[in-house]
């Protein structure tokens, strides 16, 4: 997957678990769509508008009827609603669906699949602030789903990221087999 779509994606908190329920089959409607997200109103709104501008859900055209739903994956997002379900169905517990919901956590593990360095990660996530990087690494490090390890054989030592676990297995996901 492209990783600006998936920055754009991921830059609204619900984006993905809407995708993925979508995908599933649960009922386009938003009422029913808010229910199974727990998301708070506004957060779902704005993360379904977003979806809707980047074109991968649109509203059904034949909507009006009260068993049509209200809401519908276009073709691309039928195949970024598939790699969706994969990404949520990876990460059962709350919390960890928690980091999995903020802005920057799914492309650095698309990224990371191959060891990387901090400055590698930066020019690929280019609007990315070096402290916001700083922070979702620490976090994913936290989680185990990246390992930092210091390179020393360098004349400068430097460290480099990669992605374990389950860190791992979202990359592979994004990615490809």
């Amino acid at each position: 997957m492209d990783i600006n779509l998936l920055v754009k994606l991921t830059s609204r908190a619900w984006s993905l678990n809407i995708l993925a329920l979508l995908h599933r089959g649960t009922p386009g409607r938003q009422a029913s769509l808010l229910a199974a997200t727990n998301a708070g109103r506004t957060a779902f709104a704005a993360s379904l508008d977003h979806l809707i501008e980047l074109g991968v859900v649109e509203k059904n055209p034949g909507h009006g009827h009260p068993l049509r739903p209200e809401f519908r994956l276009t073709e691309q997002g039928v195949v970024i609603g598939q790699i969706a379900h994969r990404i949520v169905s990876i990460v059962p517990s709350d919390q960890e669906f928690a980091l999995l919901r903020r802005s920057w956590t799914v492309p650095v593990l698309a990224l990371t699949g191959a060891p990387q360095r901090f400055s590698d990660l930066r020019m690929k996530l280019l609007p990315i602030t070096d402290r916001a990087l700083s922070g979702t690494l620490q976090k994913l490090e936290h989680q185990d789903w990246i390992r930092r390890e210091v390179i020393t054989t360098a004349r400068t030592p430097f460290p480099v990221y990669n992605a374990i676990n389950r860190g791992q297995d979202i990359a592979r996901v994004i990615n490809g087999p």
